[in-house]
């Protein structure tokens, strides 16, 4: 265990965890909605600090991050655990844990992370598969060393934490891919349990803290498909980061809870892509169907084939010095 950071203590021993958006007040015993920070005796602890359950050599583009060093390798690590509840996770094995469970996991030093990254040769470390935030201590810890090392850092995130701990993480954060699940405060009450306006809210905070970002919808057929709500993401991420911020429409699979309701078709996630650019984005990938077309990178000056892409692996990649070789044109991201 260890002390957790961004908490404040109140009476009867109970403490205002301020890590997220959910400001969890937290008895005497009990532990927040994310299920791996505790209070014992008025003091909160983090219950996974070191405790990691997944430790993968991922190519990048598999966060998705598509702008952030293409085709390099990211050291990606995980702790069980998450503060949002969504009833369609792909990784509700190692997300949602028992309140009451004990926490398993491998112990590991943010030393070794590290030295483990270099040695099989990624360039950045992913915080990732479970939620990043609820094992932000340990990442913390992780980053500083890796940005030492000339690693960057990369969160996987759901967009929940607050401004007071992304300030704090923000030197040694580099990317990330925000999960903008939907467009309506009812998808986010129903199927996530938790508030748009605040995923919004945090999503503009990341850009003012100079942190690269990439945004990803996972289109679940009669939920968050319709023509209005993909009209609002796109508008929200042109109005208030930029049109050169990259949008991943990704297909939708029935699974944990979620199970009835059928695959994004193909037409879905091209009607998304669709709207995107007619909104004004430059950058706008389909995800989950590899061989479509829609991962690839296109000049969007020019239209020349950049970066062509299957699934999560590059098959050529044109772009020199992070400019259009036709026409010039910047390419935006890092190490592009």
């Amino acid at each position: 265990m260890k002390e957790a950071m961004f908490y404040d203590r109140e009476s009867d021993n109970r403490v205002r965890c301020s890590l997220c958006r959910h400001h969890c007040l937290i008895s005497d015993g009990a532990r927040g909605i994310c299920a791996v920070r505790e209070n014992r005796g008025g003091t909160l602890y983090s219950l996974v600090y070191g405790k990691l359950v997944a430790e993968n050599v991922d190519p990048i583009e598999k966060k998705p991050l598509f702008h952030v060093l293409p085709g390099s390798k990211s050291f990606s690590i995980a702790t069980v655990g998450c503060n949002f509840h969504c009833r369609h996770c792909q990784n509700y094995t190692i997300s949602q844990v028992p309140r009451t469970a004990a926490i398993p996991g491998e112990e590991q030093s943010p030393e070794s992370v590290v030295r483990k990254a270099v040695a099989t040769g990624c360039r950045s470390i992913a915080y990732t598969y479970t939620e990043p935030t609820i094992f932000l201590e340990f990442a913390y810890d992780t980053a500083r060393l890796a940005r030492d090392a000339g690693l960057l850092n990369v969160f996987v995130t759901n967009g929940y934490i607050t401004k007071e701990a992304l300030t704090v993480v923000a030197p040694y954060l580099d990317a990330a891919n925000i999960d903008l699940k939907g467009f309506s405060e009812a998808f986010y009450r129903d199927y996530i349990h938790a508030r748009l306006t605040e995923v919004l809210d945090s999503i503009i905070e990341y850009r003012k803290q100079g942190i690269w970002i990439e945004l990803t919808t996972l289109i679940i057929p009669g939920l968050n498909d319709s023509d209005d709500e993909l009209q609002g993401i796109a508008s929200f991420i042109v109005g208030n980061l930029g049109a050169d911020t990259p949008w991943h429409v990704t297909q939708f699979y029935p699974t944990y809870q979620l199970t009835d309701r059928p695959r994004t078709p193909v037409a879905t996630l091209r009607r998304a892509r669709d709207i995107g650019k007619a909104a004004g984005l430059r950058y706008v990938y389909e995800g989950n169907v590899p061989g479509e077309g829609g991962e690839n990178t296109w000049c969007p000056s020019c239209s020349a084939l950049l970066i062509e892409r299957y699934g999560y692996l590059i098959n050529t990649n044109t772009i020199r010095e992070g400019a259009c070789p036709d026409c010039g044109t910047t390419i935006v991201g890092l190490g592009m």
